[in-house]
C-alpha cells in the first residue's frame, strides 16, 4: 500500500505541516492537533477541486498517512497523555531534557530521538498485545 508521509513541525509562530512524498500538500494550526486536521481537510479538498492530473499519484487510490513529528510537537501533541516522568521512566531520559525538548530550548541529538521513537514503539506494541 501507498504510504503519504507527513511532516509536522513547530515554526517561530505555528504548527506546520506538509507532505514529503505528494506537492500541494499542506496545513498549519496553532496547535500539532490543528496542524493535523488542517492538513487533512487539505488533502480533502485538494482531491474533491482539481482535476485528476493534478493530484499526486500517491492520493489516488488507497493509500495509508504516516506522520513524522519533530522532537517538540511530538512531545507537545501527547503532553496531554505522557507526562515528563513517564516519558522519563519508558525513554530513561532525565525529564529536565525532556523539558528543554519540548519547549524547543533544545533539539535532541539523532541518537536521543531514536531512543524516545524507539520506546514509544515499544509501548505501542504493549498496548496492542494487551487483552481485557
Amino acid at each position: 500500500m501507498k504510504i503519504l508521509n507527513i511532516v509536522i513541525e513547530r515554526t517561530s509562530d505555528h504548527y506546520s505541516a506538509y507532505a514529503t512524498n505528494a506537492k500541494g500538500v499542506y496545513g498549519a494550526g496553532e496547535t500539532p492537533e490543528e496542524a493535523k486536521k488542517s492538513i487533512l481537510e487539505a488533502i480533502e479538498l485538494l482531491k474533491k477541486y482539481n482535476a485528476p492530473e493534478n493530484v499526486s499519484a500517491i492520493l489516488k487510490g488507497d493509500y495509508t498517512i504516516s506522520f513524522k513529528f519533530d522532537a517538540q510537537s511530538l512531545l507537545n501533541y501527547y503532553k496531554g497523555i505522557f507526562t515528563l516522568a513517564s516519558l522519563e521512566r519508558i525513554t530513561g531520559i532525565d525529564q529536565k531534557y525532556l523539558q528543554h525538548y519540548s519547549t524547543g530550548l533544545k533539539r535532541p541529538r539523532p541518537e536521543r530521538r531514536k531512543k524516545i521513537e524507539k520506546a514509544l514503539h515499544n509501548l505501542g506494541s504493549e498496548l496492542m498485545a494487551l487483552e481485557l
